[in-house]
């Protein structure tokens, strides 16, 4: 069965010199600007059940091992997040 995301979202790549942006948008409940910051911590969730790694984790990954950047470009409750990364 092949795997299907709960919120569905749609991804840009936009190539700029030697980087690349990446811009995520989703359709997810959004995310209220105190913890735009906050969502990249281990174990974050506004779920009632679960742990929290993926954000961290890609945070983790893209900084780490690639040099880049990821970071909330914009969201607000009850509108989905988009998330941005170089």
């Amino acid at each position: 069965m092949p795997w299907k995301a709960k919120a569905p979202s749609n991804w840009e790549i936009i190539p700029e010199g030697n980087q690349v942006h990446v811009d995520v948008t989703d359709s997810g409940k959004g995310i209220p600007p105190s913890q735009h910051r906050t969502v990249f911590q281990p174990g974050f969730t506004t779920k009632k059940r679960g742990w929290g790694p993926g954000l961290s984790l890609s945070k983790r990954i893209i900084e780490q091992y690639h040099g880049g950047k990821i970071f909330v470009k914009r969201s607000a409750r009850g509108k989905g997040p988009r998330s941005g990364s170089r």
